[in-house]
């Protein structure tokens, strides 16, 4: 297939009948995700801010799951960032299709988020997996522009905290 050819994604927001697709991309995303079940993975789409939907070829490919500042949220990076950021969109999983990687559907779902929460002064803020390590997932967030804002050691998972500050229109179309 020539790169002419290739297929794009389209973003959109989570839709009923979506669940089956996104389950099973989650699970293939462990250990750089907790595995989750069909009802704890509905209940944090319910609670979350956005969740952003990847579509190829009209089957979902990805997702991005958002949550905001002010959520009784129990994860343990949630609350640490909780206490160190304010006013923020945490994403909390980002999952692509393995079947479908260099279509950048990571980098159009954070573009996506980057615009819809363009101008609200909301910071963007994650955690990346030092152990087990995520090399990459730490390179594809240090090139959207996040920055390292601290570190949290679990036990068996440890974690690197990132931030990107709030996008303003100006600086989104420099983007």
């Amino acid at each position: 297939m020539t790169s002419s050819s290739q297929p794009t994604a389209a973003i959109r927001s989570f839709q009923p009948g979506d669940l089956n697709h996104l389950l099973p991309l989650n699970t293939a995303a462990v250990p750089a995700v907790n595995e989750l079940t069909a009802a704890e993975m509905l209940d944090l789409i319910n609670q979350a801010l956005i969740c952003l939907v990847a579509e190829v070829n009209g089957t979902p490919a990805g997702f991005l799951l958002c949550i905001g500042d002010g959520t009784d949220y129990s994860s343990l990076n949630y609350k640490w960032l909780s206490e160190e950021v304010s006013n923020f969109a945490y994403t909390d999983r980002i999952c692509v299709d393995e079947s479908r990687r260099g279509l950048k559907i990571g980098e159009k779902l954070y573009h996506a988020l980057f615009e819809h929460f363009e101008d609200t002064g909301r910071s963007f803020v994650c955690e990346v997996n030092s152990r087990p390590p995520n090399p990459g997932s730490l390179r594809f967030h240090q090139r959207l522009g996040f920055e390292e804002i601290g570190t949290a050691d679990h036990g068996e998972k440890a974690v690197v905290f990132l931030k990107k500050d709030p996008v303003t229109a100006k600086a989104g179309a420099a983007e």
